[in-house]
């Protein structure tokens, strides 16, 4: 298993895998189009897994801000992540979110917040974001799924306020 960053050669492989990743529908496929042509994009963070020549991962870390009427701090958030269904349960994802807080924090990346199953993402160190100041107020989730992960240590006490996810997560 080789994780390396995406190539522009792979992105039609990466819209087929998240189209069959999350059930034969596009709206994720499409959300990884928008955040690549947007300004929240970083290349590094785009990251897949490769078998045999075929693509059979992909994690997408993107830019957004948490807010609060004296600070605006920049964080990643972690959406999506698609395994290819043939794939899936054999520790990929695993490796994609290893490697993705590993860049993070090389990058200087300190949080990422993800909505995401509550009994999967706090393996890798995620906590709900509302035990630290942190809300979420876009999209109507229950509080345990809406989580952040420190990646840089201290980066948590500077983050309160509203996570603001870019427009590209709402066209």
């Amino acid at each position: 298993m080789k994780i390396r960053t995406e190539a522009r050669e792979d992105y039609s492989e990466v819209y087929e895998l998240n189209y069959q990743a999350f059930g034969n529908r596009d709206d994720e496929s499409k959300l990884v189009e928008r955040i690549r042509n947007s300004e929240h994009f970083v290349p590094e963070l785009s990251i897949v897994a490769e078998l045999n020549n075929e693509i059979v991962g992909h994690l997408l870390l993107s830019k957004a801000s948490v807010v609060n009427s004296e600070n605006h701090q920049n964080v990643i958030v972690l959406a999506p992540i698609a395994i290819k269904p043939p794939y899936q349960k054999q520790g990929i994802g695993s490796q994609l979110i290893h490697e993705g807080k590993k860049r993070c924090k090389e990058q200087g990346y300190g949080i990422i917040l993800l909505i995401g199953h509550p009994s999967y993402y706090p393996k890798f160190g995620f906590m709900p974001a509302g035990d630290y100041g942190i809300e979420l107020k876009q999209f109507k989730v229950p509080n345990e799924v809406f989580m952040v992960c420190e990646v840089i240590e201290g980066e948590l006490q500077k983050c309160k306020g509203e996570l603001i996810y870019p427009p590209t997560f709402f066209n």
